[in-house]
């Protein structure tokens, strides 16, 4: 009996938090053996968003590692700055910890974002392939020269209503996050919005603040490693414009786009996202 036991406990529990300042913990899933893949999730979701995505990555031999951005899922909420560098930083300091080199990034939508300041600021040994999947890059918001995605007012009146009604926040982002309102089961409705519950309202707010004033295109520029882009045409939150000009503006860059899928493409054609994963991470 004590043999079984011994057996069942032999195997060594990896670290579910990561401890990135003083009083500051990051939430991880970390999963697998293999090459590793970064995941980063969205606003306002955490790593529990990519459970479809987890074991078909596993199961191909990868290294999963999805990471909480602190403020949201169960990583901590402190106060404080919210900005892409804060993130990016704390991404620095978990791939740190676990002494990660030569990984695939995934950023989906603001964590597309923070994945491009990433790799502009850090790409040092431990980034070598880029995938942004329905990222909020290069900008979110119009310019004078960027008429493409939203008005920077209508930021705005989400970050109102998160401080008003943050539930309502949430169920309004909800029924533009697919192609159509009945794209996505009532169950992973439900999911989604428990996931977005759990996230701070400091956090939820500080990010929108990011989003809408953040212009990446001179991180672009930066960016030399081989880029996926993944973008649904008929995504409402961030439009397919900006797939095109993260095309433009990402040298070695390919557009793969998903014809069926709004913002959560992840979700709506999840075989066709994670077999376009598996087919970069293994070129």
């Amino acid at each position: 009996m004590e043999k079984i036991k011994e057996k069942a406990h032999a195997g060594k529990a990896r670290a579910e938090y990561i401890k990135v300042e003083t009083n500051v913990n990051l939430h991880i899933t970390d999963a697998g053996e293999g090459k590793p893949i970064v995941l980063i999730h969205g606003w306002p979701l955490s790593d529990e968003m990519y459970e479809y995505q987890y074991n078909d990555l596993v199961n191909k031999n990868f290294r999963v590692i999805g990471i909480s951005l602190r403020g949201f899922g169960k990583s901590d909420k402190p106060f404080g700055a919210y900005n892409y560098d804060v993130h990016a930083l704390d991404i620095k300091r978990v791939l740190d910890k676990l002494d990660i080199k030569d990984a695939m990034l995934v950023g989906f939508s603001m964590g597309g974002a923070i994945a491009v300041r990433f790799v502009a600021a850090y790409n040092e040994t431990q980034v070598s392939k880029l995938v942004l999947a329905g990222a909020a890059v290069p900008l979110w918001t119009q310019r004078e020269d960027f008429p493409y995605n939203l008005p920077q007012s209508a930021v705005d009146d989400l970050i109102k209503l998160n401080y008003k009604d943050r539930p309502k926040l949430l169920a309004d982002f909800s029924k533009i996050f697919a192609a159509t309102e009945t794209s996505l089961n009532e169950g992973i409705g439900v999911w989604l919005n428990g996931i977005g519950l759990s996230a701070s309202s400091h956090a939820t707010a500080e990010c929108l603040v990011a989003l809408r004033d953040t212009d990446l295109r001179p991180d672009m520029e930066k960016i030399a490693i081989p880029t996926l882009i993944l973008h649904g045409k008929q995504d409402k939150i961030c439009s397919f414009d900006l797939a095109e000009q993260m095309k433009a503006g990402i040298s070695d860059s390919k557009l793969v786009a998903f014809e069926k899928s709004g913002h959560s493409l992840f979700l709506e054609e999840t075989k066709k996202f994670n077999t376009e994963l598996i087919k970069f991470a293994e070129k």
